[in-house]
């Protein structure tokens, strides 16, 4: 599941980028173009908006933390300066046909979106980063999961083998005090025959003396 948000967000990432730079391509492109270019950009963000909806389904199944806010908010200053694009052209547009007196002022605003490309662009280029960095530190997380599964498999194995050495080593001493309790046994009977056979002697002199 953490790879299929990963290729949703993935996906996504490409996506705004491509619709950043139709963006940038609408700010200067001609009547002709601008139509097509619009029909694009629309179907793009409904792409993204799929997108971040299957993004956040994803989520919430998989109970990891959602960056889909972010995404939205983003998408969204996408989508203002969009529309900002398209009514400054048609401002443009209008004031072209009326008169040139503006045309200096045009060109102005012109600049002003170009540098507001630019920060659509490098916030794009932000973002891919981020996503980098993400994909880099799940990356060392599962390497490190990884890496304790084999510790923990190691453990098991060692504490296996303790509980192994310690039922032998309670074998041993169970024969060891088995072998103690009959060297005593057979103790007492060899200290019991001597005292039978002093025993018996002491009567032999005794008779014989008599």
């Amino acid at each position: 599941m953490a790879t299929l948000i990963q290729s949703y967000e993935q996906q996504y990432s490409v996506l705004t980028a491509d619709i950043t730079a139709k963006i940038g391509r609408l700010k200067i492109a001609t009547e002709e173009n601008r139509d097509q270019l619009s029909k694009e950009i629309q179907s793009n963000f409904e792409e993204a908006n799929d997108l971040l909806e299957q993004l956040e389904l994803e989520c919430r199944g998989s109970g990891a933390g959602s960056r889909v806010e972010a995404y939205r908010a983003e998408l969204k200053r996408v989508r203002d300066e969009y529309r900002s694009v398209l009514t400054n052209s048609a401002t443009y547009n209008m004031d072209t046909e009326e008169s040139f007196d503006d045309w200096g002022g045009a060109n102005e605003q012109r600049q002003k979106l170009l540098d507001n490309t630019e920060r659509l662009e490098r916030t794009g280029k932000t973002l891919t980063e981020g996503y980098r960095v993400v994909l880099e530190t799940e990356q060392i997380g599962a390497a490190v999961l990884q890496d304790l599964s084999g510790q923990r498999e190691t453990l098991q194995r060692s504490r296996g083998r303790l509980r192994e050495t310690d039922e032998q080593l309670n074998r041993s001493s169970r024969l060891i005090n088995s072998m103690m309790v009959r060297a005593l046994q057979d103790r007492f009977i060899l200290v019991m025959v001597f005292l039978v056979v002093g025993v018996l002697l002491c009567l032999g002199l005794y008779f014989y003396v008599t």
